[in-house]
């Protein structure tokens, strides 16, 4: 009985064990090679598959997901000998899990390879300055390059990124430095450019003040004149109105005569020849009020005040213009008129003929 008990308890386990290889669960986004006696059979699609076992054998198994692989820095020369160290990041997805796995022995080392291989072909093509500012269009050639080599492979790159790109210490210090000028240049071409506006909005506002200032001023001198015009014509139709007469006049004039006299710098004060026919006037007319006019119409002779006499035109004499070079002549009082000016030198000859 025990021999057949152990024959039993194995055949039970070569079932279990077979039972086992023959029920394959795949996963969601994988699939699985089947080989058969070493050969390619089929591939197992994400689900429940059964296998005949110990006869076909699962491979291995693939993900069918996309993929990040990131490379390690690589050393590349540009076009003006400068070694620049760039990482790169590879965006993939495979397709075909057959030729996977029998068309390339690592498809991952194949892609890095090949992506080193094709960034010193594009960036051996170009300046450190273009490197710099063309990561879009060296994506594009890498992933031209990529996708065209890796389709037979089964592999489909989807995008190539650059991570970094990292030109020499000294070359580093020179961008540095140059920058740092750049802003500096940018910065006093800022604050010349403030300067100039300041100074343009300056000098209009200034302008513009004088205008309206010049504008002020005009407008006052116009109410002033305005103003004075008011006040002579107020004046001159009150004494209109009053009926002044010569002797009102002449008072007036007269009293206005100081005025002349006021001020320190005044030395000398020429008395213009209508002040004798003012004080005639003025004489005239305290005679015919106290009654000691002369003549046959006075008014102690003739028991009535005599009209004051209106005071005649001063003599021809009196009326000499003025010279504006030699200034005005000496007037006589008494007599009324101006004084001949004498020249000094025609004087000395006229006492000296010799």
């Amino acid at each position: 009985m025990e021999p057949v008990l152990i024959v039993l308890v194995v055949l039970v386990v070569v079932a279990f064990i077979a039972l086992i290889k023959t029920i394959q669960v795949i996963p969601q986004a994988s699939a699985a090679i089947v080989e058969r006696f070493g050969r390619y059979t089929r591939t197992l699609n994400a689900g429940l598959n059964i296998v005949v076992p110990f006869i076909d054998r699962v491979r291995n198994r693939i993900d069918l997901r996309e993929q990040v692989v990131p490379f390690p820095p690589q050393p590349v020369i540009t076009q003006d000998n400068l070694v620049v160290n760039i990482d790169t990041v590879i965006y993939y997805q495979v397709t075909d899990p057959r030729a996977a796995t029998y068309e390339v022995a690592s498809y991952i080392q194949a892609i890095e390879q090949l992506t080193v291989t094709t960034l010193r072909n594009i960036i051996g093509s170009m300046d450190l300055e273009s490197t710099l500012t063309s990561r879009e269009v060296i994506n594009a050639g890498l992933r031209g390059v990529l996708d065209e080599a890796t389709g037979k492979w089964g592999i489909r790159v989807n995008r190539v990124e650059l991570k970094a790109i990292e030109p020499p210490t000294s070359i580093q210090d020179s961008m540095e430095k140059q920058m740092r000028a750049d802003r500096d240049k940018r910065a006093a071409i800022l604050t010349a450019e403030g300067q100039r506006q300041a100074q343009i909005l300056k000098a209009e506002g200034e302008k513009q003040a004088e205008v309206l200032k010049a504008e002020g001023e005009a407008q006052a001198a116009v109410l002033r004149a305005d103003g004075e015009a008011a006040a002579i014509r107020t004046v001159f139709e009150a004494i209109h109105d009053g009926d002044a007469d010569q002797k009102l006049l002449a008072y007036q004039y007269l009293q206005t005569l100081p005025e002349l006299a006021k001020g320190d710098s005044n030395k000398l004060w020429i008395i213009p020849s209508e002040v004798g026919d003012a004080l005639k006037g003025l004489g005239g007319a305290f005679n015919g009020l106290t009654g000691n006019g002369g003549g046959a119409n006075g008014g102690v002779n003739g028991g009535a005040v005599a009209a004051p006499s209106v005071p005649q035109a001063a003599p021809a004499a009196t009326q000499v213009p003025l010279d504006p070079a030699a200034g005005p002549r000496p007037v006589d009082v008494e007599k009324g008129a101006a004084r001949p000016r004498v020249d000094p030198a025609r004087e000395y000859r006229k006492n000296d003929p010799e």
